[in-house]
């Protein structure tokens, strides 16, 4: 099995990983999703506060527990090539390799590209200063170390096609290796 990790910061490009990995019939797997179900489930309010609370707990004391999740159902699936996206730190990224071959992939986008779209969504959460402050958690969950580190990059300062194309390039170089 072939596990590409996407990693990003807010508002880099996460989602066009997510919608190649559709359009291609490949599993994907985001940490994020985990989270939103949990909250659901455990009937709260789908906010910044109650999601972060509840990522914060399924991480656990080691910051893995929810990359752990992921990475079983990935796994379990027995698929050729699968993504997973949400990892935070280098531990999460050496603990998939430990279990499986992985590409990390890393979108970039100027923090000013990012804030930008933030705010463009409109959505109610989306100000200047939710963006600033989602920024700094990231980087202080430590999101910025696999970035740095990443196999790839995806520099997402373009179209939608542009870094889909740059992505599909990289996912078909890898599997022509399978």
């Amino acid at each position: 099995m072939k596990i590409f990790v996407i990693v990003v910061m807010p508002a880099a490009g996460k989602n066009i990983a997510r919608l190649y990995a559709e359009s291609q019939d490949m599993i994907y797997y985001a940490t994020g999703d985990i989270v939103r179900a949990e909250v659901k489930r455990r009937g709260l309010e789908a906010d910044a506060v109650n999601s972060s609370e509840v990522s914060d707990e399924l991480r656990g004391e080691d910051g893995m527990g929810i990359t752990r999740l992921a990475l079983a159902e990935i796994l379990k699936s027995s698929v050729a090539v699968g993504f997973l996206e949400g990892m935070r730190s280098w531990q999460e990224i050496e603990l998939i390799r430990e279990k499986a071959d992985s590409m990390v992939v890393a979108f970039v986008t100027p923090r000013n590209l990012r804030r930008e779209r933030i705010v463009s969504r409109g959505r109610e959460d989306d100000s200047p200063q939710a963006f600033d402050d989602r920024d700094k958690r990231e980087i202080a969950y430590g999101t910025a170390i696999p970035i740095a580190l990443a196999d790839a990059y995806i520099l997402n300062t373009g179209s939608e096609e542009d870094a889909t194309s740059q992505l599909d390039a990289i996912v078909q170089q890898e599997i022509a290796k399978l």
